[in-house]
């Protein structure tokens, strides 16, 4: 399994938005574990143990830290994928760092000091999403963060990197988000980091779905994806779910999973073609 974020072959990162049951999440690691083989950097499967921003207090959060980590470690030992989750707090990260390969940053913590400097002590590599109000260069910092705090004997080896940093759109007025495709050559040279594209979350419209949940206009995901690959962007992250319309969070920008592979083979086409 990858220890660290290929830059020379475009990776993706996938899965349900939440940990769910076991036949849910078996059910989606099948799926990227067949995917994989035509993905050239390969697949991280990913859930969140907990959705900490939730817009209803009454909102699903997911089952917790212990059955979570527990629920993707099944899934690693079942699809040979490498496993990541967020984290929101820092005394998440230790435990969270046995039993995930790869530690997810979110994108409103993006500037959390300690929260950082605990994901980078797990020696893991983390992703580190851009707040939704900050300039690409703004990421140099969180950057530096995580990196501190890595034990002396972290080395990436030559061809991958130990962080990446995440484009997941800015916010263009009230509930919405804009794109803007310079932000992966800028935060790639400002960062000296893979740049990843959330082609999922950049669709999302927070606060516009009913009863105040977040809304999503999942029909833009396969022209942003493609644009970024094009433009530069070193890997894709999109959350997936077989039904979407029913899943317990973040449904409305999610990607179906049925078609998932038609999209990526699309953009591992475009991402090569770019690039000669």
């Amino acid at each position: 399994m990858p220890a660290t974020f290929p830059t020379d072959r475009l990776f993706l990162i996938a899965g349900p938005c939440v940990v769910e049951d076991d036949d849910l999440m078996f059910r989606v690691g099948d799926h990227l574990a067949r995917l994989a083989e035509k993905v050239p950097g390969g697949i991280i499967f990913k859930a969140s143990f907990d959705k900490a921003n939730r817009s209803n207090a009454g909102a699903f959060r997911g089952p917790g830290l212990t059955e979570g980590l527990a629920t993707l470690d099944r899934v690693r030992q079942r699809t040979g994928l490498p496993v990541l989750t967020d984290v929101h707090l820092p005394e998440h990260c230790a435990e969270a760092g046995q039993a995930a390969d790869v530690l997810q940053i979110p994108a409103f913590l993006c500037r959390q000091t300690d929260l950082l400097v605990a994901a980078g002590a797990t020696g893991k590599p983390v992703n580190v999403k851009k707040g939704q109000w900050m300039h690409p260069e703004g990421m140099i910092g969180a950057v530096a963060k995580v990196r501190s705090a890595y034990p002396p004997s972290r080395v990436a080896t030559e061809g991958e990197c130990d962080v990446a940093v995440t484009e997941r759109g800015t916010f263009f007025g009230y509930g919405d988000l804009v794109v803007d495709m310079r932000s992966f050559q800028r935060m790639r040279a400002a960062c000296h980091a893979p740049v990843i594209f959330d082609a999922t979350h950049s669709v999302q419209q927070p606060g516009r779905g009913e009863g105040g949940t977040s809304g999503g206009a999942r029909e833009y995901i396969p022209s942003l994806a493609l644009a970024a690959c094009a433009a530069g962007a070193d890997g894709l992250f999109m959350e997936t779910h077989p039904d979407p319309a029913n899943a317990p969070s973040d449904g409305p920008n999610m990607m179906p999973l049925g078609q998932l592979d038609a999209l990526i083979e699309r953009c591992v086409e475009v991402w090569e073609l770019a690039r000669r």
